[in-house]
């Protein structure tokens, strides 16, 4: 990828190279959500930015290349969807003239089941082109797993009901063919692909109870692995 030759111009070149700039749009994960707790009627996310892999992934880059100037705008938005981050992108990501965006998208999109499949591929398909368009070079990464089973520690019959939707949708395969459609879509506009998925499901067929990886019991995964995404991403 040229993002590589960007980071070495740089390195070797400090006064003519611009910075880099990574920008990461995405939904909750992305953003850097990890428990939840119920106030009231809603759900809400506890707000973890250092531990966000965009972080990390910063972190990394700048022990790689520990002279050059990194800027990295995380885009990611608690509930988004595919559709959303369309709708948001020249704002939030192709203003800033990005060298390199990650995009990731899936969680959400499969809450509509597989009626949604079209309304995601479609915007999915459209946010590759617009970055495209604008010149930025573009990785996907794949969604985690979502619970597999109710954790028994969970009490509040709201937050049950959405542990048995995920875990119903993660279950039925439903997910999995938003992540074998988004593939398909990638594979079509030549979009590198940074797939965490299959490591769940490696890790799901070997015995690992992955509900306990995930942070809210739900769909967040816990800090951990947050750096496996980043360290995966590099």
């Amino acid at each position: 990828m040229k993002i590589t030759e960007l980071f070495n111009e740089k390195q070797n070149n400090l006064k003519s190279a611009k910075p880099i700039t990574i920008a990461f749009i995405g939904d909750s994960v992305t953003q850097g959500c990890f428990e939840c707790y119920v106030k009231g009627d809603k759900i809400v996310p506890v707000f973890d930015y250092k531990n966000a892999y965009s972080t990390r992934v910063r972190e990394i880059l700048n022990v790689l290349y520990p002279s050059v100037q990194i800027n990295v705008i995380n885009s990611g938005v608690s509930g988004d969807s595919a559709t959303g981050g369309l709708n948001r992108l020249e704002r939030d990501v192709i203003s800033y003239n990005p060298d390199l965006v990650v995009v990731s998208f899936g969680l959400n999109d499969s809450l509509r089941g597989s009626g949604g499949l079209f309304k995601y591929t479609d915007s999915l398909s459209k946010i590759f082109d617009k970055l495209a368009e604008s010149g930025t070079e573009t990785i996907f990464l794949t969604q985690n797993y979502m619970c597999t089973e109710i954790d028994p520690s969970i009490k509040d019959e709201q937050y049950k009901i959405q542990a048995e939707l995920c875990a119903k949708l993660q279950n039925d395969g439903v997910l999995k063919e938003y992540y074998d459609n988004a593939k398909e879509i990638c594979l079509e506009k030549g979009v590198k692909v940074c797939d965490t998925y299959s490591v769940w499901e490696k890790m799901n067929s070997a015995g690992v109870k992955v509900t306990g990886l995930l942070s809210n019991l739900l769909n967040h995964p816990i800090r951990e692995f947050h750096y496996y995404i980043a360290i995966k991403l590099i």
